[in-house]
């Protein structure tokens, strides 16, 4: 089982893939793709997806298997990822 860190940084990989997707304008990313991309354990992206679901930055279609096949980030999830962003560029001007 992944570790409080480490399930933060899955959350945090799989926004920042999903946010990538979207400036491609791709609008989600498959499962497999992250899963491919991040080298994540299957186990554990689906609890990342389950989360970030709960907090209602993602959308997932499921599988059978109950393993994300397609991943999109929510308007909600894009203006957090636009903030975070724009957070970064201040602090590197001013810093």
């Amino acid at each position: 089982m992944a570790t409080l860190h480490e399930r933060k940084n899955y959350r945090r990989a799989v926004l920042n893939a999903l946010y990538q997707a979207t400036e491609e304008n791709r609008p989600g990313t498959t499962g497999a793709r992250l899963l491919d991309d991040l080298g994540l354990p299957e186990q554990d992206l689906a609890a990342a997806c389950t989360y970030l679901v709960g907090e209602g930055l993602v959308e997932v279609d499921w599988t059978t298997h109950h393993t994300p096949a397609m991943v999109t980030l929510t308007h909600e999830g894009i203006r957090q990822m636009e903030a975070e962003e724009e957070e970064r560029e201040a602090r590197a001007e001013h810093g």
